[in-house]
């Protein structure tokens, strides 16, 4: 039976992680706050000193955390993932990060016969817990093969996408299309309501109808409350900046409606404080 490590218990991956463990998957846990392990007090997840003790005691390592300074800390500092981690190990970047962290951590890995793979993830908490998660897979066809039932434990689908860094593009992608899409339903409802028509209502029809999207959804479901998105406006600056980052270096230009879409929305939603 594989053993699982994971790190990262947000409302996302406290999630993923619940679902390992209830799937009667071996868990080990590491956190740096000890709140984040209470949640798992009553399941048969046992809890490492460090990260690499976590390592030592996994054959796959999901890695859950905000960017790309934390994936490369708790995977390579002297005492992370990577220091106990066993050859034939897979670590797991489910955090978005940018597709060359992923690339550069998979060939400090290699020469210690680990390997990564990134599986970014959409969906939020609600999705984790029902197990329904969108699991984007990039990496070896062997290495996904090995983390495949644990991505089942919370995803469904589970996409493999091509070579390492082909997930996170997926996601970058997604995140990209998801922030320009705000603008277009905040503008949308705005125009209603300027015509006198019941924003609950047109929320409806669109949800129904080919004029609907997931993101004028989650706003009516959040009573036109921006204040969710406004929360999330880091991790969505930072996603549309890698976004452009890897398109400038690709020599791509990305489309302009949509960059200036997604440029209108991070100013709408402001810093997110």
């Amino acid at each position: 039976m594989t053993r699982v490590g994971f790190i990262g218990l947000g409302s996302q991956g406290g999630g993923m992680a619940r679902r390992i463990v209830e799937c009667a998957l071996p868990l080990t846990l590491w956190a740096r706050r000890p709140e984040s392990l209470a949640p798992f007090a009553d399941t048969a997840a046992t809890v490492a000193d460090t990260p690499a003790e976590l390592g030592a005691a996994s054959d796959v390592v999901g890695i859950c955390v905000v960017d790309d300074a934390d994936v490369e800390d708790v995977v390579g500092r002297a005492d992370g993932v990577l220091a106990g981690m066993s050859p034939g190990g897979v670590i797991a970047i489910h955090a978005t990060v940018h597709p060359d962290t992923c690339r550069r951590l998979a060939a400090i890995a290699k020469g210690r016969g680990v390997a990564v793979v990134d599986a970014p993830v959409s969906g939020g908490g609600a999705a984790a817990a029902a197990g329904n998660l969108l699991v984007m897979v990039g990496g070896d066809d062997d290495a996904v093969a090995t983390c495949r039932p644990v991505f089942e434990t919370y995803g469904n689908p589970v996409v493999h996408l091509g070579a390492l860094g082909a997930g996170q593009m997926a996601k970058l992608f997604n995140n990209f299309v998801f922030t320009a899409q705000i603008t277009v339903a905040l503008e949308t409802y705005g125009f209603a309501e300027a015509l006198g028509v019941d924003r609950a209502g047109l929320a409806q029809v669109l949800a129904a109808g080919s004029g609907g999207s997931r993101v004028a959804a989650i706003i009516a479901a959040g009573g036109f409350d921006l204040a969710g998105l406004r929360g999330a406006a880091p991790l969505l600056r930072k996603d549309v900046a890698i976004m452009l980052d890897v398109a400038a270096a690709g020599g791509a230009t990305p489309p302009a409606a949509i960059v200036e879409l997604a440029q209108r929305t991070l100013a709408t939603l402001g810093d997110g404080a």
